[in-house]
């Protein structure tokens, strides 16, 4: 059967070629939304590795260069003051916040190796693991035990483990990081090992990461960001009575104060414009294609009526006309759809965009792309077939 709807695809192959690429043009636009949005489903369902909520985050924005320098009684009465406010259950400091911009990489090796892994960094206080119910997977966190030792005490994630010490325990291993100029070795020992840590939000890919023990004694720089613990249920009028107290201890400083949930939901919005903007040429591209679609259909059955009246001459029922119409289109929408796989499946079987297009998303992305395809085919075949169908076959013969 599908060799004999292939021959008159074939006969106007010429005329079918634009509509085979109009076709094969949508498929890619809907592939590439599809995977996006696949991707962002599956980033979204992994685990972030903290909690946002009840966290404030609080930028302390210093005046001067001097500001930058870290100061133990000024950090420490931080520390006091927030936490004596009853609305508050803990405070915590940390180089940037979560769902904030900043990034910080590093390159760190093995001082038996020369070769180094990039590596996403932070630097956390002792209480902010906690305050952040971050998930320890093995060993423990940083904590004051660790203060005057020789290498300064580090936990990195699961995925940074495995790719530095395939095999074997990281607990207790000493990693190193040069500063610029390739003078000053830093020496870190690996205190434990913890599930992940996407500071970036939900739609950020996981990564390898480390985060460094910050003493609030012996620190060099101090940290420009704390993050308070309110207790559940604080109202945001607690906003105003936070930045009073803020100013009580250094009124010279100014202060941004945001909720995490806040800048969670400012991060997702942001994060997801591309998708968006690429859904949006998609719709228009794919209503485009849909009347060129119904065009086309409309103008070969118009073309095809002495055909159609002979075949209903012979015998063939309205029924085999309009199956006919519909599966001709099918069939020309799975020839384009075919050359678009035979590009398409060249991304996971290359790794060209790494970890961001696996197969599991691939296939979820295959089967949207064509779903949708075969449904806009099919509804605008649905009218130039019901319509060829219907004709009687002496109309058709007489057709001129």
């Amino acid at each position: 059967m599908f060799f004999h709807i292939l021959k008159p695809i074939w006969k106007r192959k010429f005329k079918n070629l634009l509509l085979s690429l109009e076709i094969l043009l949508a498929f890619c636009v809907v592939f590439g939304l599809a995977l996006m949005s696949a991707r962002y489903f599956q980033l979204y369902h992994l685990p972030t590795g903290f909690a946002y909520q009840d966290v404030w985050s609080v930028s302390m924005l210093g005046t001067g260069e001097a500001d930058t320098k870290n100061d133990a009684r000024v950090t420490e009465n931080f520390q006091r003051s927030l936490a004596a406010m009853p609305e508050v259950e803990q405070v915590g400091f940390i180089t940037h916040s979560p769902y904030s911009n900043a990034t910080w990489t590093t390159d760190f090796y093995l001082p038996d190796s020369n070769f180094r892994y990039s590596i996403h960094m932070a630097e956390m206080a002792d209480e902010t693991p906690g305050l952040l119910k971050m998930k320890l997977l093995e060993g423990r966190w940083f904590s004051s035990e660790d203060e005057g030792r020789a290498e300064r005490a580090i936990v990195i994630n699961k995925k940074m483990a495995e790719l530095m010490f395939p095999g074997k325990s990281p607990l207790g291993q000493v990693i190193a990081d040069t500063e610029s100029g390739g003078k000053n070795i830093k020496l870190f020992r690996v205190m434990g090992v913890f599930e992940d840590y996407r500071n970036k939000g939900e739609f950020m890919a996981p990564t390898t990461f480390a985060i460094m023990r910050y003493s609030k004694a012996t620190g060099e720089r101090r940290m420009e960001t704390a993050l308070v613990k309110v207790k559940p249920g604080t109202a945001r009028a607690f906003e105003e009575k936070l930045h009073q107290q803020l100013k009580l201890i250094r009124s010279d400083w100014g202060y941004k104060i945001s909720p995490l949930a806040d800048m969670r939901q400012s991060k997702m919005t942001e994060d997801t414009i591309p998708l968006v903007i690429l859904a949006i040429m998609a719709v228009f591209l794919l209503i485009m294609v849909g009347f060129g679609l119904f065009g086309v259909l409309w103008q070969n059955t118009t073309q095809r009526i002495p055909e159609i009246g002979l075949r209903r001459a012979i015998g063939a029922h309205s029924g085999h006309i309009y199956q006919q119409i519909v599966t001709e289109q099918l069939l020309l929408s799975s020839i384009a759809m075919l050359v678009g796989m035979v590009l398409l499946i060249q991304l996971p079987l290359t790794g060209v965009l790494g970890e961001s297009i696996n197969w599991p998303i691939f296939m979820t992305a295959t089967a949207i792309s064509m779903a949708v395809i075969y449904a806009i085919s099919t509804l605008c075949a649905l009218y130039p077939a019901w319509r060829a169908s219907r004709l009687s076959p002496t109309e058709a013969l007489h057709y001129e």
